[in-house]
C-alpha cells in the first residue's frame, strides 16, 4: 500500500491527530456517520433530562453496552498513533471517540473532546464515580436484568456504550448516592457544548503541531471540524484518512479515502522522527469525557 502524498506531506514535521468514530470501527464499536452504518438516532441532552422514559431506556441499554465498551481492545490504528507519539512524531491526539482506546492503547497526550464512557457525573451536585461503582448499583437495583435482556444471541452496541434492549419498562434508575440528583455519563451529548477549558486543551495541542492529521472522523460536529478550520486558517497543513466524504475535504492538503488501520500502519513504519523543534511541548491530557460520533 502507498500513500505518497500522504507520507510526503507529513514526514518531518510534528503531528497533531484528531480522531473521530471510524478510528474504532476496527476494535469493533460502530461508527454512526460511515458508509456501512445503519440509521442511528443518539440521545440528546434534551431528552436525558426533561424525559423519564428516555432516562429509564438509556440507563438500561448503557447497563449491557458499557461492559461490552470496557472491555473492547485497542487496534492496529490506535497502537500506531501510540507509537509515533513515541516515536516523537505526534505531539497529541485528540479524540471525539468516549472508548478510551487511545490511552489503551499507550498514547499519553490525549484529549477526550467528548469524554469518556467510564465516569459518571451528577447533574446536580457534581458528584463523580467511576461507572463501574455504578454498575454495582444498578445491578442490585435490577437483579437478572443484563443476564435476561442480553438473551441467547447477545447484544447490539453503539459507538456512546449504548446496546440495544427492546424492553426497558421494568428498569429501575439509580439516583446520585451523594444528593439524590441526576446522574449522567460524563460525556457531551448532542445539545451540548464541549466545556471551554477542554476546547483550549486541544486547540494548544494543534497549535504546538506543524501538521494535522484527522483519522476516522466525517467532521459532521462542529466540536471537531473547528480544529481544521484552525489549522487551516493559521497555515497549518491537514491530511484527512476517512472513508467517504468528510465536512472538511476542501479545506484538505490532501485526503485519503481508506481505512484508518491500514493506512496508520504505513505511517508507523515510514515517518521518521522530526526533527527537534523549539516549539512548546504539548503538555499530557487525560480528559475525563467525550462523544458520539466523528
Amino acid at each position: 500500500m502507498e500513500a505518497p502524498e500522504l507520507l510526503a506531506l507529513l514526514r518531518g514535521r510534528r503531528i497533531a491527530v484528531l480522531t473521530g468514530a471510524g478510528m474504532s470501527t476496527d476494535s469493533g464499536i460502530p461508527d454512526y456517520r460511515g458508509p456501512d452504518s445503519p440509521p442511528s438516532n443518539p440521545m440528546t441532552i434534551r431528552q436525558f433530562t426533561s424525559d423519564p422514559v428516555f432516562r429509564r431506556r438509556y440507563w438500561a441499554r448503557n447497563h449491557l453496552g458499557w461492559r461490552h465498551m470496557d472491555q473492547t481492545l485497542p487496534n492496529a490504528g490506535h497502537r500506531a498513533l501510540a507509537a509515533l507519539e513515541r516515536a516523537g512524531v505526534i505531539g497529541g491526539v485528540i479524540t471525539q471517540n468516549v472508548d478510551l482506546l487511545h490511552t489503551k492503547a499507550g498514547s499519553q497526550n490525549v484529549v477526550d473532546l467528548h469524554g469518556t464512557y467510564a465516569r459518571v457525573v451528577c447533574l446536580d451536585c457534581g458528584h463523580t464515580m467511576s461507572r463501574a461503582a455504578l454498575a454495582d448499583l444498578l445491578e442490585r437495583a435490577n437483579p437478572g436484568f443484563a443476564d435476561s435482556a442480553a438473551g441467547p444471541g447477545g447484544i447490539a452496541v453503539a459507538p456512546d456504550a449504548d446496546a440495544v434492549v427492546a424492553d426497558t419498562a421494568s428498569f429501575r434508575v439509580v439516583d446520585c448516592p451523594a444528593c439524590g440528583g441526576m446522574l449522567k455519563p460524563d460525556i457531551v451529548y448532542f445539545g451540548e457544548s464541549v466545556p471551554r477549558d477542554r476546547v483550549e486543551q486541544a486547540y494548544s495541542v494543534v497549535d504546538a503541531a506543524e501538521a494535522l492529521l484527522v483519522a476516522g472522523s466525517s467532521l459532521t460536529v462542529y466540536s471537531g471540524y473547528r480544529f481544521v478550520r484552525h489549522a487551516a486558517a493559521a497555515g497549518v497543513p491537514v491530511a484527512i484518512i476517512n472513508r467517504g466524504r468528510t465536512r472538511g475535504d476542501d479545506l484538505a492538503d490532501v485526503k485519503i479515502d481508506n481505512g484508518c488501520s491500514p493506512m496508520l500502519a504505513l505511517l508507523a513504519d515510514e515517518l521518521p522522527a522530526p526533527a527537534s523543534s523549539d516549539r512548546d511541548e504539548v503538555v499530557g491530557v487525560h480528559g475525563g469525557t467525550a462523544h458520539l460520533g466523528g
